[in-house]
């Protein structure tokens, strides 16, 4: 059995299906003793993180089961004080857990947006801060975070998710530089895979929602799962603060905001509005982005 992850503890949230549950298995198959949480039941009420951890005991794992609703800390905080007190560490946390609130913006309920951020983003800071202070004690640890191609690049009718995965980033990059001196690190993955979450959001009465299919079968979720695990294991203990992309058998590496222009008003009069519209704003047109969407950029099959 490959041994990446020996002897660690890995605590996955949403792994109860697709590309949690795929990296659950995948993180055991390496050596891990894995939690695998998930807040859904199946249709016969029963949690179906359970039925991940037990798939995972019956092929020779460890994993244990949690139903804690990541949006509440208390539940989070119980987790993983329980994980500890079972195994005596964590040292990977994946935070892949995560909801669909779609609706363009203009019709876009307070309630839609909450709910998004109350997952996707704090949900996300509850399970990263629990773990915080056993990592900082061991003196080691790695936190994977999944953030969104919908907020990097951009996509339609996803602003709560598009803000809560962008603000993800910046949480990520704040851990890895708060948790650096401790040996700690943080990164984040933006994953393609056709997932129950996605499935559910895309229509297949349209041509484009067609297309999109097309594209999104060949997406399998148990290719993000590698990336992950090089991640958590010691291998990546290099790799801290960094935007990672999993798309079938391809990995790829996000650039990071950072000036690409700069123009300076030294005319005497100092900075101004009408100077900015008339000198600035056409010096900066050739580098402007355009409204982009996702599937824009990745436009290729993958492979």
């Amino acid at each position: 059995m490959p041994d990446l992850l020996k002897d660690k503890v890995v605590v996955i949230t949403g792994a109860g299906r697709g590309v949690g549950q795929c990296i659950a298995e995948y993180c055991s198959q390496q050596g891990a003793r894995v939690v695998v949480n998930d807040l859904a039941r199946d249709e016969d009420g029963k949690p179906i993180a359970e039925a991940v951890a037990e798939g995972i005991r019956q092929n020779g794992g460890q994993a244990i089961a949690s139903t804690a609703n990541i949006a509440q800390r208390v539940e989070v905080e119980e987790m993983i004080q329980t994980t500890v007190d079972l195994w005596g560490r964590v040292d990977g946390l994946v935070n892949n857990a995560g909801i669909l609130r779609d609706r363009i913006f203009h019709k876009m309920s307070e309630e839609e947006w909450d709910q998004s951020i109350a997952v996707n983003l704090k949900g996300c800071f509850n399970t990263a801060r629990a773990v915080a202070p056993f990592m900082k004690e061991q003196g080691s640890g790695a936190m994977v975070h999944m953030t969104s191609t919908s907020g990097l690049i951009g996509n339609f009718g996803q602003s709560n998710y598009a803000a809560a995965k962008m603000g993800l980033v910046g949480l990520s990059k704040s851990i890895a530089l708060d948790m650096q001196r401790f040996n700690v690190r943080s990164n984040c993955i933006a994953p393609f895979a056709l997932t129950p979450m996605i499935m559910a959001g895309i229509p297949r009465d349209t041509e484009e929602g067609r297309e999109r299919w097309k594209i999104l079968e060949k997406m399998e979720p148990e290719k993000v799962a590698p990336l992950v695990c090089a991640l958590i294991a010691d291998g990546g203990a290099h790799i801290n603060g960094q935007i990672f992309g999993a798309r079938g058998n391809e990995v790829y590496f996000f650039s990071q905001p950072r000036p690409v222009r700069t123009a300076h008003i030294g005319d005497g009069e100092g900075i101004n509005a009408e100077a900015i519209i008339d000198r600035v704003f056409p010096m900066f047109k050739d580098d402007l982005y355009p409204l982009h969407r996702s599937m824009d950029i990745f436009s290729w099959d993958p492979v």
